[in-house]
């Protein structure tokens, strides 16, 4: 029997996800939430919802005492963790145990020990499954034991998971300050500090395997998933089946993550890792004891409801799916959406959405996962991911097209966003070729900056300056960019705009639409506008606009995923002693690049410093971003604290010439 009520501690696109299959099954859906997500989605859609006390992350979503309690309150049955969070937290599972409320997930044992890298290790290896030789202990044991080590080494948070807490190091003398970094953020993130070394495989594979046991001993694989493509060690897109293994590894591999499961007595979803060397060795990296961010490529490739599969095997039934019956369908692949800047370093990028317009959706071909419907605010507490896009098709050419033209049709307006740089990683022929690694984002940073910057050009700036001048217009008094004509030809006026520098735009006539920039004319033809969409052709081209306002009076125009951020120059004039970003960025004065918290500051008043040193590190978005010197120096002031909370631009430092 399943569940009738269950909470759900967790927010976001995985709440809605799990709120979608309990509803499917008849279950009634609790949901929590904290102060900043009263109005979210996830509280909108549940069936019910009860606010945390507190602020912070510890007080709110990690707070396992709190939930259990209002989880009692709410006379659930179960309580399903999602992912993030508490989802992997041993502590948490045992406390639901201890209150007689079903943890929708593996027991505490089972967590605690795949939670800790160094006992997975360990584990893996007693059973035969191949691993990685490395070293655990302090930091002044693993100092010692690198001096024995052919660099390059990887650093890893022994409790780590998702890419978070995992450190490259190519030199010795960048050991010390690799491990205190790296042990910090785990402690940070997770809760404990310890780490340990490995060896480095160049190149290398990241494939999983997806697992469903119940309680009863039966476990199953459901294939693979391709995650190699990855940024700051963190997944971006993803793919099913792998289009690197062979039918036989395929089964060697799904084999191998079903002894791992059942030699640990697992219960419910999980996913085994492994590296997968050029020579297609492959080595267990981890296993993830909870639902994946990834999961929708599996569901998407086996027809199977893997939060369906959870709800049942935690509550005791027996897997209704055996071996033979899990077929592999077609290709499917998954791009992750962030708030990020890739032409930053992929720094957090949280703010304000002022429009919102993901692609069409098609039932069994395109999938999205979000909790953001419109325009809305990301913070910065959380992680940056806004969306999964899911594509499935017969195979994975098709599938990559299929992607790269939802992604196309996918406009985000407010915030620096990913959506360009995947739909650019999709057409390299590196990748269609199949010739990837968890180094392809890093080896193709050029290729992929210069095809954004030709993408960018694909659409000429002065069509944004126009469709932003009709739009203005459109907007005004008269609602009609045909009565403003008139009125600007009597005048003779024009019409200013800001977009890094000052350009005039000169509406001159309505059939045809012609207007002048510089001095130079052009024409459009079947011109159509309304408040926020306007589209015409130029030059035998269709082109679509949407132009949104945020709430500081910001314009925003995009067409094909490139957004300008436009203003008009009588606006601008009327906002005196202003002065952009960009221009106060050479002036010694460093400023924080995103909201965030200052975990550690580096410099010191009166300290000299190169070009290039770290100065501060801000935490935003679950993510270390050192902020670095821009010019050799002498810091002159310090005007944060370590523990400081701090907004976007938020001067940090003054730095002078030495």
């Amino acid at each position: 029997m399943y569940y009738k009520r269950i909470v759900i501690a967790n927010r976001g696109e995985i709440a809605l996800r799990v709120i979608k299959s309990a509803k499917n099954l008849g279950i009634h859906t609790v949901a929590l939430y904290s102060e900043k997500d009263r109005d979210a989605e996830h509280v909108i859609q549940a069936d019910e919802a009860f606010p945390l006390r507190g602020s912070s992350l510890q007080e709110t979503y990690l707070n396992a005492g709190q939930i259990v309690e209002v989880a009692k309150k709410a006379k659930a049955d179960a309580i399903h963790p999602g992912y993030g969070f508490l989802a992997e937290n041993a502590e948490f599972s045992q406390l639901c145990a201890d209150s007689a409320v079903d943890f929708i997930g593996p027991d505490a044992r089972a967590i605690e020990l795949m939670g800790n890298k160094i006992n997975a290790r360990e584990f893996a290896k007693s059973i035969g499954v191949p691993v990685l030789e490395g070293v655990v202990g302090d930091q002044h044991i693993l100092l010692d034991a690198s001096k024995n080590m052919k660099f390059p080494l990887l650093i890893k948070a022994a409790a780590g998971g998702g890419g978070k807490g995992m450190r490259i190091v190519h030199k010795p003398e960048e050991m010390q300050a690799a491990l205190e970094s790296t042990s910090r953020e785990a402690l940070s993130y997770f809760g404990d500090g310890a780490v340990l070394i490995e060896r480095y495989i160049e190149n290398p594979r990241h494939i999983e395997v997806q697992v469903l046991a119940d309680k009863h001993g039966n476990v199953i694989h459901l294939f693979e998933r391709e995650c190699s493509i990855q940024r700051r060690f963190q997944k971006v897109i993803e793919e099913a089946p792998s289009p690197t293994l062979t039918p036989e590894l395929r089964n060697e591999m799904g084999e191998t993550a079903v002894l791992l499961a059942q030699k640990m007595n697992y219960s419910n979803a999980g996913t085994v890792e492994f590296l997968v060397d050029e020579d297609l060795n492959f080595y267990f990296l981890e296993m993830n004891t909870r639902i994946q961010v990834e999961h929708p490529v599996t569901e998407m490739i086996t027809g199977i409801d893997l939060v369906e599969q959870q709800f049942m095997v935690a509550s005791g039934r027996e897997l209704g799916i055996r071996q033979d019956d899990v077929q592999l369908r077609g290709h499917a692949i998954e791009a992750r959406i962030y708030a990020e800047d890739p032409e930053r370093d992929f720094i957090p990028s949280p703010g304000e959405i002022s429009f919102y317009n993901p692609p069409k959706l098609f039932e069994g071909r395109l999938r999205l996962d979000s909790a953001v419907t419109g325009p809305c605010i990301i913070q910065p507490d959380f992680d940056p991911m806004i969306a999964k896009l899911v594509v499935w098709d017969e195979n994975r050419d098709l599938a990559i097209e299929r992607l790269h033209l939802a992604l196309h049709d996918y406009q985000i307006h407010g915030i620096k966003n990913n959506i360009m740089y995947l739909h650019t990683l999709l057409n390299t022929d590196a990748f269609k070729r199949n010739e990837i690694s968890t180094h392809f984002c890093q080896q193709h940073a050029e290729e992929l900056n210069q095809i954004m910057i030709a993408e960018k050009e694909d659409v000429p700036a002065f069509l944004f300056h126009i469709s932003f001048a009709l739009f203005e217009l459109n907007r005004k008094e008269s609602n009609s960019v045909w009565q403003e004509i008139g009125y600007w030809r009597l005048q003779g006026t024009r019409l200013r705009i800001m977009d890094g520098e000052t350009v005039d735009v000169e509406l001159l006539d309505n059939h045809p639409c012609k207007l002048r920039i510089e001095n130079q004319e052009y024409e459009l033809d079947h011109l159509q506008i309304d408040e926020n969409f306007m589209s015409f052709e130029y030059e035998g081209a269709r082109y679509r606009f949407y132009r949104s306002v945020n709430s500081e009076g910001k314009n925003f125009v995009s067409c094909r995923g490139i957004v300008h951020c436009l203003e008009r120059w009588s606006e601008i004039q009327a906002k005196p002693g202003e002065t952009s970003s960009n221009e106060i960025r050479n002036d010694g004065r460093i400023l924080s690049p995103m909201p965030g918290k200052v975990i550690k500051i580096e410099a010191q008043s009166g300290q000299n410093v190169s070009k290039g040193d770290v100065l501060i590190i801000v935490e935003a978005m679950k993510m270390e971003n050192s902020i670095l010197a821009p010019f050799e120096g002498k810091i002159e002031k310090i005007f944060v604290e370590e523990g400081e909370q701090v907004k976007n631009e938020t001067q940090l430092i003054s730095l002078v010439e030495a």
